[in-house]
């Protein structure tokens, strides 16, 4: 599905802000179905941020007999006009759209003139830029980095790791925009705006490229800068996401109780005494030693 992100407080639906795309998406879609739909995405846009691929899944017991075509066209006319469903499939039962993602894609669009059609949908930056310096500090985000100066805290998270491995990051000149990609299997909390931000401080020169590379280390001391320097959300999209080539087989089968092979062999092979839970069995009165006494127990 694509959105455009202007009108709604993010993607995740929330208690304090009604209006989201994932709200508005379930109202659509439990319509169409006549029942209750659970639902989750690859990716939690933020407010202002906007979809040109996010995926999702939706389970639900229907009570109307549609075929997937007939639920995008039924959906799509319910939504405005600022959400659409593109395409649905059905997929295996335990299909996770967020869980089996192998990586996203985000894109974030720099124009560099004033814009009378674009504005919700660009960051337009003034200031002369230094493509050449931007282009080299993109070139050091692939790889495994430690990200603490470039994302911000988020309480639904308090101790995700820092920690990211990109994939790839690329700053190309579009006609009269700067377009950044990035991809990794997941992002942390407004780290893709806060690295746009602090790419463009480099093409102004006021963020020289040593720092950026100490910053791309874990170096703290640049987080208060980069936090303020965070790129709006209005240029930014997520693009892709990507999933195993054969989805089926990446998705493990469920388990049934008691079909653990390991645990069977050692049930079979190990004597009572030794199972784990087992209470070996004594005869006579219980020893000064097996009796708990306040004061024997060590913490």
């Amino acid at each position: 599905m694509e959105y455009d992100g202007s009108r709604y407080s993010g993607w995740q639906e929330q208690k304090n802000a009604p209006k989201t795309v994932m709200g508005a998406l379930r109202e659509a879609i439990e319509s169409t179905l006549g029942a209750q739909a659970e639902m989750q995405g690859a990716g939690r846009t933020d407010a202002g941020v906007h979809a040109l691929a996010q995926v999702l899944h939706i389970k639900a017991n229907p009570k109307r007999n549609l075929s997937p075509a007939q639920i995008v066209d039924a959906a799509n006319d319910a939504l405005g006009h600022d959400i659409v469903v593109l395409a649905m499939e059905e997929v295996p039962e335990r299909f996770h759209a967020r869980h089996h993602a192998e990586s996203r894609r985000y894109l974030y669009r720099i124009s560099l003139r004033k814009n009378a059609f674009a504005k919700r949908h660009v960051w337009w930056v003034r200031e002369q830029l230094n493509e050449v310096a931007m282009r080299e500090a993109a070139a050091m985000l692939p790889g495994r980095h430690d990200f603490s100066a470039f994302h911000a805290n988020d309480p639904a998270r308090p101790d995700e790791s820092p920690i990211v491995v990109v994939e790839s990051a690329r700053l190309d000149r579009v006609g009269e925009e700067l377009q950044f990609r990035i991809e990794a299997s997941h992002f942390l909390w407004r780290m893709v705006r806060r690295i746009v931000g602090a790419l463009v401080k480099v093409g102004s020169g006021e963020f020289p490229l040593a720092d950026f590379a100490a910053a791309l280390d874990g170096d703290v001391r640049y987080q208060d800068a980069i936090s303020r320097w965070t790129a709006p959300a209005a240029g930014l999209y997520l693009e892709s996401v990507r999933y195993p080539a054969d989805l089926a087989s990446a998705i493990k089968p469920r388990r049934m109780p008691g079909a653990n092979p390991a645990k069977r062999a050692t049930a079979r092979v190990l004597p009572p005494a030794k199972r784990r839970g087992a209470v070996p069995k004594r005869s006579g009165l219980p020893s000064r030693k097996d009796v708990w006494r306040p004061g024997n127990s060590r913490s």
